[in-house]
């Protein structure tokens, strides 16, 4: 059984993980306290960059000899793979650890089996302490793990009557300078922001973090299907992060317009040709490493993404406002009727300045199965290389 002090380090090595946030893809975030032989805190890291050093190198690092005899609570289940690090599992036991308490198994077929080889060289180890925390500060990463896409995160912001805009499409600023920095945040935790071109037309967006220190940039998607939405000149240009735009694949690329865009990806269209394919746009995204997309798209694009099975979380911010007309939020969805309705249970209400922000998951969640073989080493950088 996991002791009092085991637990505090374990809720420790939760927090130390969510500061990666957004910097780790395509690998997990991790964190991990060391303890000596007496309980004592004696080091502490977390997974900080792709490529980098894991957790437990970090923590192990900063315990020096102090290791030795005591106890590693990571929120993972320990690697057992040499990729473009070493493997934790040698780590640990080259340290002298006597017991690892992990809260979360490791699902990917590489990397999995570090509890067993522990065991075997003889380490203490338990699994599960304080499981359900741990999974859900690491839900994209094991999300997209299980389903071959990432985990998408639905957010908008509407008034009290789920108006998105005026009925004269005027929007700027219906939720609060509170709720628009939290926002960011989302951002910042994310690997890519998506919008649709009804979006990119209407708000020049520019969908970059501001505002967070250190904050990793995300990959700036913007599904433009009939290449007309992104222009010379557009905000999500100017090079403050990177940006992708997606155009329909049976366009004629000739009559592309050069954008200065960093990637250009040419995908199927969704049946009945309006749109991209949203299984297909997610399926690229995770074959580019991309885990956790935050869709601030308008009602066509979110309406897509929820009839494809494709949205995992919604967050919502709702402002003291009544508009009576305007745009709503999610446009058509595949829901026909009240049976169909996606129903979702919250998890979070939380007041943001004058606003309400509302989180909430599917409460039958449903992944659609994605293409075997994606189709991003096909996708040219540019149209013009096609």
């Amino acid at each position: 059984m996991a002791t009092a002090a085991e637990a505090a380090a374990m809720r420790q090595a939760i927090t130390l993980a969510a500061r990666a946030l957004g910097a780790t893809s395509p690998n997990p975030v991790v964190g991990c306290v060391i303890l000596d032989t007496a309980g004592t805190v004696v080091g502490e890291g977390y997974h900080q960059r792709a490529g980098g050093p894991h957790a437990e190198v970090h923590a192990l690092r900063a315990a020096a000899g102090r290791a030795r005899g005591g106890t590693a609570v990571v929120t993972l289940e320990p690697c057992n793979h040499t990729g473009r690090t070493g493997p934790c599992v040698e780590a640990l036991f080259d340290a002298g650890i006597a017991r690892v308490v992990y809260a979360v198994s490791d699902p990917t077929p590489t990397a999995t089996g570090g509890a067993d080889t522990l065991r075997a060289l003889g380490v203490d180890v338990e699994q599960g302490l304080l499981e359900d925390e741990a999974r859900a500060g690491n839900i994209a990463w094991l999300s997209a793990a299980k389903s071959g896409r990432p985990y998408v995160t639905w957010k908008y912001a509407a008034t009290l009557d789920g108006r998105i805009a005026a009925a004269d499409r005027s929007s700027r600023w219906i939720t609060s300078p509170e709720s628009r920095a939290d926002v960011h945040r989302l951002r910042a935790e994310s690997d890519a922001v998506v919008v649709g071109s009804g979006t990119q037309r209407a708000d020049d967006p520019h969908l970059a973090v501001r505002g967070i220190e250190g904050a990793v940039q995300p990959l700036r998607v913007v599904v433009d299907t009939e290449a007309g939405s992104v222009t010379p000149g557009a905000r999500v240009l100017d090079g403050a992060a990177e940006t992708l735009v997606v155009v329909a694949e049976d366009l004629d690329v000739d009559l592309l317009v050069e954008t200065g865009a960093g990637e250009h990806w040419m995908l199927p269209r969704a049946k009945g040709g309006r749109g991209i394919d949203i299984p297909s746009l997610l399926a690229a995204l995770h074959a580019r490493g991309v885990r956790s997309v935050l869709l601030e798209g308008g009602p066509t694009l979110a309406g897509a993404f929820t009839a494809a099975g494709a949205v995992d979380r919604v967050v919502g911010y709702l402002a003291p406002v009544l508009l009576g007309a305007g745009p709503a939020a999610l446009g058509e969805a595949g829901i026909g009727t009240i049976a169909d309705a996606l129903r979702l249970d919250i998890t979070e209400t939380v007041r943001i300045g004058p606003d309400l922000r509302i989180t909430a998951v599917p409460a039958v969640p449903a992944v659609p199965a994605v293409p075997a073989v994606p189709s991003v080493p096909a996708v040219p950088s540019s149209p013009k290389e096609r």
